[in-house]
């Protein structure tokens, strides 16, 4: 058996620490910034990962969606921020990132839908950087956390609040993802493994204090802000979480179809 085969994809930020926390054995984990882990999935790194929906959707012909699992949120999500030091309709430019396909695409859809039309400019994630030469910056992931915590004044959009309110509902950033020709008992398994995981986190408090703990203390981040953001993501992707991903899919990547894995989805009752 290829060694792959037993590693998972894993955003090198906090947001998946409920689903990885103490993998079980076979299992291990590939750490990598979310653009990176969709070339490792494609490349048979591991054999599941959470990438940005939009890489799913521009490689949606060879992979297939896992049931049940996200990186999303209904409402405030905490971690894709807008920065500035103005409003977002007077802003002239925006500095976007390359590490998040989804977050660029959902800003600048975003804007487009309130009438406002900045130019995007490609830059590296340094707030400083960034403002001194754009008057808005887009930050995801534990950057966007750390900034927003040391300048909360130039914080004007929270992407997930923005998507909730244009369209009523969840923003999925993140779906799990395995290539079609990933062997299929080993994709129900790790499924099986990761949706448990989840379960436990969910409805065992102990457990939940032990994952925001370890998270804590690799982040640095307080355990108050961990429990805050862990509340603020959304992990399962229930119905509502589909139609959300359906409407980003059709609406800002032109994509109608994919694959799905033929795994029975768990209810989240």
């Amino acid at each position: 058996m290829s060694r792959w085969k037993d590693i998972l994809g894993k955003v090198a930020f906090v947001n998946c620490d409920p689903l990885y926390f103490e993998l079980p054995e076979p299992w291990s984990i590939l750490s990598a910034p979310p653009s990176w882990l969709t070339g490792h999935l494609l490349k048979r790194d591991c054999l599941i990962a959470p990438i940005p929906t939009a890489d799913f959707a521009e490689h949606h012909r060879v992979l297939q969606l896992i049931p049940d699992l996200c990186i999303g949120s209904d409402g405030e999500v905490g971690s894709v921020l807008l920065f500035g030091n103005r409003d977002p309709s007077l802003m002239r430019d925006i500095a976007l990132p390359t590490d998040s396909a989804t977050s660029r695409k959902l800003c600048m859809w975003v804007l487009e839908k309130l009438g406002f039309q900045p130019r995007p400019v490609d830059m590296g994630p340094d707030l400083k950087n960034m403002l001194s030469r754009c008057d808005g910056a887009l930050l995801i992931g534990d950057r966007a956390l750390d900034e927003a915590a040391r300048n909360p004044e130039l914080v004007r959009m929270d992407l997930g609040q923005a998507w909730k309110d244009l369209t009523g509902l969840p923003m999925v950033f993140a779906v799990y993802a395995a290539r079609l020709d990933s062997p299929a008992e080993l994709v129900a398994d790790a499924h099986s493994m990761l949706t448990n995981q989840l379960a436990e986190f969910e409805t065992n408090s102990e457990h939940r204090q032990d994952v925001i703990q370890a998270t804590s203390m690799r982040s640095g981040f307080s355990t108050e802000r961990i429990g805050k953001y862990f509340d603020e993501i959304v992990a399962r992707l229930d119905k509502r979480g589909h139609e959300g991903l359906d409407v980003f899919l059709h609406e800002v990547c032109n994509v109608t179809e994919y694959n799905t894995a033929p795994i029975n989805p768990v209810s989240s009752s």
